[in-house]
């Protein structure tokens, strides 16, 4: 009770108040639109702007609750599109992963538009494609993946360099890859797509720069990048000794080298014989002479009697050699070379005819039977003609000779 009285007072006096400014404010209202004129007091109009203003407020709420219902509907038409997608997408996800190619790619095709993903829809469906053979289409499905989604161009250049591998289109995945590595110089993918097409068009010298790459990131195990690295220095070395005007570059390409493979036999062997080739006969025998105090091996000392240097220090050098390995046949052989160049013809002999003891060889008795043909000892030099003959036929691959065709 007390409540409504209060409220009756607070409303009469509020009424009295309004009642007052009213009177105190008696403005009006003067709205002229040609010839035609409207005037009402400043408090009616006031009334009535408010009313207008309630009146569009109304209408504009109308209107929003009419065509909410529309948007409505397009969400959730465009949800359901989006699960419809996503299922297919699956689907040729699962295709594509069974091999069933035609249906992986039909399926992510047609899902890609209302995916939330088309990226991975058109990348997939290309591989699809490719699996099939149609390569045209597998690119034009690159391309749309391309336009598909901002940002795509690694993940579709890595596919198509990876597709034109596959082809055995290296020259192209190498150009792609090239590419992608000036923009993405850690990406390990790239990387080990470029090692691939490296291999794949020779290309060694790309392959030893690319390689202390893989190895900083642990993207190749380090027997295989021993491998390759030998592979690619070995490979690099014969295609110097097939220019050997230009011997600086195997030379700079032997400084390059990592240690431990300038301690390997065979590559010792293929630089000393580009250094021969390119007229560095000096440099191959002190490589030759260094390599032998910490390597011995046959092929070494072999090739160290080939060369044309100051054959008496050479001599001097394989004599002490000798007193390490009184019974190595293949020192022997070269001291007996040595001594040839030395014009000592009987020391010679004597190496030759102790290399033989030890082990007899074919090329042994060829140098013998040479030595003394020039001495004028001829059937001493027909007798190792004949031992030469024989040790050397040992070593062929057995055959049907004619003699045995007519003994059948």
């Amino acid at each position: 009770m007390r409540k409504l009285l209060l409220l009756i007072v607070l409303g009469l006096a509020l009424g009295a108040l309004f009642g007052q400014l009213i009177l105190s404010v008696p403005g009006y209202w003067l709205v002229r639109v040609g010839e035609t004129s409207f005037q009402t007091s400043f408090w009616f109009g006031l009334v009535i702007l408010l009313a207008v203003f309630l009146v569009l407020h109304f209408a504009l709420r109308v209107v929003m609750r009419l065509t909410r219902p529309v948007s409505r509907f397009k969400v959730w038409n465009t949800r359901a599109r989006n699960r419809t997608a996503m299922k297919r997408t699956v689907r040729g996800l699962v295709a594509l992963a069974e091999g069933r190619w035609k249906r992986a790619e039909k399926a992510l095709v047609k899902a890609a538009d209302d995916s939330s993903t088309p990226l991975v829809n058109y990348l997939s469906a290309a591989l699809a494609a490719h699996y099939q053979g149609r390569y045209e289409q597998a690119d034009t499905l690159l391309k749309r993946a391309h336009l598909s989604t901002e940002g795509a161009d690694p993940a579709v250049g890595m596919m198509q360099a990876q597709l034109m591998l596959d082809r055995q289109q290296y020259e192209e995945a190498l150009a792609i890859l090239t590419r992608l590595d000036r923009h993405l110089p850690r990406h390990p993918q790239v990387l080990k797509q470029l090692k691939a097409a490296y291999i794949s068009v020779s290309d060694w010298d790309g392959l030893r720069r690319l390689l202390p790459r893989l190895g900083d990131q642990q993207l190749i195990s380090r027997e295989e990048r021993e491998q390759l690295e030998f592979q690619a220095y070995r490979e690099l070395i014969l295609q110097e000794t097939r220019n050997p005007e230009d011997v600086d570059r195997v030379r700079n390409l032997w400084a390059d080298m990592p240690e431990h493979l300038r301690a390997n036999i065979d590559l010792i062997v293929l630089y000393a014989e580009a250094l021969v080739r390119g007229d560095q006969q000096v440099i191959a025998e002190r490589l030759l002479r260094h390599s032998l105090k910490d390597h011995w091996d046959s092929r070494l000392v072999l090739r160290y009697g080939l060369l044309g240097v100051d054959a008496s220090r050479q001599l001097v050098t394989a004599e002490k050699w000798l007193q390490e390995r009184p019974n190595d046949p293949d020192l022997l052989l070269t001291l007996g070379r040595l001594a040839l160049r030395n014009a000592y013809w009987g020391k010679a002999q004597e190496y030759f005819e102790a290399s033989q003891r030890q082990r007899p060889s074919g090329v042994v008795c060829a140098e013998l039977a040479r030595l003394y043909a020039n001495l004028g000892e001829h059937n001493k030099s027909q007798l190792y003609y004949r031992q030469s003959v024989e040790l050397l036929d040992k070593s062929l691959p057995s055959l049907p000779q004619p003699s045995d065709a007519q003994q059948s």
